[in-house]
């Protein structure tokens, strides 16, 4: 079975850190585009990172840009985010996805995700 399992969410005061994982089962990430996206109430979903399969390029929101970075670990097939300086505007639910067609320029559109994760919940406090 195809699954992705995003994990690591929570509570967390503003200024502060977490890592989310995706980790994958029933298929190779390493033949696949990840992006994370998040999900807040009211707002529409946002692509807030990816990274490529072929050359491990990277792209960032704005909103993101130099306080979340993308990783990938291939041996144990699993994606992480790390969110640090972490704002009340960060609050939402965060998915990956991956993407067997399109680059970063693509998948972050989300409309050539082939997997979805169901998402992990990051609540940042003020």
């Amino acid at each position: 079975e195809v699954q992705l399992v995003e994990s690591g969410g929570g509570l967390v005061q503003a200024g502060g850190s977490l890592r989310l994982s995706c980790a994958a089962s029933g298929f190779t990430l390493d033949d696949y585009t990840i992006g994370w996206f998040r999900e807040a109430p009211g707002k529409e979903r946002e692509g807030v990172s990816c990274i490529m399969s072929s050359d491990g390029s990277t792209y960032y929101a704005d909103s993101v840009k130099g306080r979340f970075t993308i990783s990938r670990d291939n041996a144990k097939n699993t994606v992480y985010l790390q969110m640090n300086s972490l704002k009340p505007d960060d609050t939402a639910v965060y998915s990956c996805a991956v993407d067997s067609v399109s680059d970063c320029e693509g998948t972050i559109e989300g409309d050539t995700v082939d997997y979805w994760g169901k998402g992990t919940l990051v609540t940042v406090s003020s």
